[in-house]
């Protein structure tokens, strides 16, 4: 009998070692450090389950033999899946997505299964096929393409994908899976790797699809082996905070398509419905003017939104002046401030300063430096912003207000919902003929406070 070989994982952060030790000398967790099988007698990959026929070595092509025109994307008939996998699912593809528990994410796969005109295989072992009906009916009772299978083996799940032979399949989560090739327990490192490595060999080599759920760390990066993101051809975030109704669906790694797009969603008791025009839900419906607001145009990918951004600055309590943001990133509040501070003579330096971007969505696009200093500066004042004026401009530490790209969409992104000016960098070329929306250039933030 041949000796089966272990090795050291970390539960954390999957780093490998030797030993073992009390702590692990990348992420520094403490007893955190376990052994695994790493290697067992046993040999074999997903065609072995179902015969022990020898397989067909494939032979090399040259890359303008290859035909892909039969091999066109899968309408998930979901806009904003569609619009963050880069139009569709690609055959053959392999998808990971992650995101905090009680998020949604096996809802929405189990949605995207029930919308799909394919033949599809759900997976879970998570859930009973009872519990899943029960959550089936509330999304969409009709559906005759969708098989739900409840099973951890993957050999045995094989077996049934060869019975059933769907065109897409769903795992419900990666990390239930065992594979009888390893004697670890489901849910190590180890197992999480073969896994994926069976599926992997199934998804190229049959062109079929496939969705793989992840659990994620306390830290919020997926849980198991660094290598797993490698693995897969995409890797999608689902993320929201709880106090809002609202998702949002990102692509960390997309080979297939752009890591710029987002798709919303909001959570309701019959399912996950996809926000098609977010400014309306992100735009507070208040007609009162309150100071400390504004609005800015924001871009995710080659879509335009608005987002309502919200200042408070208040006289310091205890001294220490606090920086708290929320949906923005700190460091680049505190930026601003200093650019405040310095170029137009605010001392903000004894003031707390709360900022929050409404919604509960977080932001990266620097075309919001603009509405953020025009907040804060009307917070200070205690006086509000003229009405249905919107911000899109960067910010620069010489208190410039710099260009920003694709400002045709965003004015006219204003300009359908109604507002009457937008204010923007004067270095920006700007040439569409606007009828209800008005172009205000400036220069730098000098210029913003005489305006407003």
């Amino acid at each position: 009998m041949a000796k089966v070989k272990t090795t050291f994982y970390c539960q954390n952060c999957g780093a490998q070692h030797s030993k073992w030790q009390g702590q692990c000398n990348f992420c520094k967790s403490w007893n955190t450090v376990i052994e695994e099988v790493i290697q067992s007698p046993k040999k074999g990959d997903w065609k072995t389950l179902s015969d022990n026929k020898r397989s067909e070595f494939p032979k090399p092509l040259k890359i303008s033999d290859i035909d892909t025109t039969s091999s066109p994307r899968l309408d998930t008939k979901d806009d904003e899946l569609n619009r963050v996998l880069g139009g569709g699912i690609v055959p053959g593809s392999l998808i990971l997505l992650g995101g905090e528990p009680g998020i949604g994410k096996s809802t929405l796969m189990l949605q995207i299964s029930l919308l799909l005109p394919f033949k599809t295989l759900y997976v879970s072992g998570e859930e009973s096929q009872n519990q899943i009906k029960l959550r089936a009916q509330r999304i969409s009772p009709d559906n005759n393409n969708c098989y739900v299978l409840t099973e951890t083996n993957t050999q045995q799940i094989f077996k049934q994908i060869e019975l059933l032979e769907p065109d897409v399949l769903v795992i419900d989560s990666i990390q239930t899976l065992q594979s009888d090739f390893l004697e670890a327990s489901a849910g190590s490192i180890s197992q999480i790797k073969q896994s994926t490595t069976e599926l992997l060999k199934f998804a190229k080599e049959t062109s079929t699809p496939v969705i793989l759920i992840g659990h994620i760390t306390k830290d919020g990066t997926i849980a198991g082996p660094k290598i797993l993101e490698h693995m897969v051809d995409t890797v999608l975030q689902f993320e929201g905070d709880r106090n809002y109704n609202f998702r949002i669906l990102r692509a960390n790694k997309n080979r297939f398509g752009s890591t710029r797009e987002i798709g919303i969603y909001e959570m309701l008791g019959d399912g996950l419905k996809q926000v098609h025009n977010p400014s309306d839900v992100l735009i507070s419906k208040n007609d009162r003017s309150l100071s400390g607001n504004a609005i800015a145009v924001m871009l995710e990918g080659v879509r335009p939104f608005l987002v309502e951004v919200q200042a408070l600055v208040s006289t310091a309590v205890y001294g220490t002046p606090q920086r708290s943001t929320t949906g923005f990133n700190g460091k680049r509040l505190n930026m601003l401030l200093a650019v405040l501070e310095k170029r137009a003579g605010f001392r903000l330096g004894a003031k707390d300063v709360f900022l929050n971007i409404t919604g509960g969505i977080r932001v990266d696009d620097p075309a919001i430096d603009l509405a953020v200093v025009a907040a804060i500066l009307s917070s200070n004042n205690d006086s509000s912003l003229r009405e249905n004026y919107c911000f899109a401009g960067e910010v620069g530490l010489s208190g410039e207000v710099r260009p920003v790209q694709r400002l045709e969409q965003r004015v006219m992104e204003a300009e359908k919902l109604g507002f009457n000016a937008i204010i923007i960098s004067k270095q920006n070329k700007f040439s569409l003929k606007t009828k209800n929306i008005k172009i205000v250039k400036l220069s730098n933030i000098e210029e913003l406070l005489d305006y407003i």
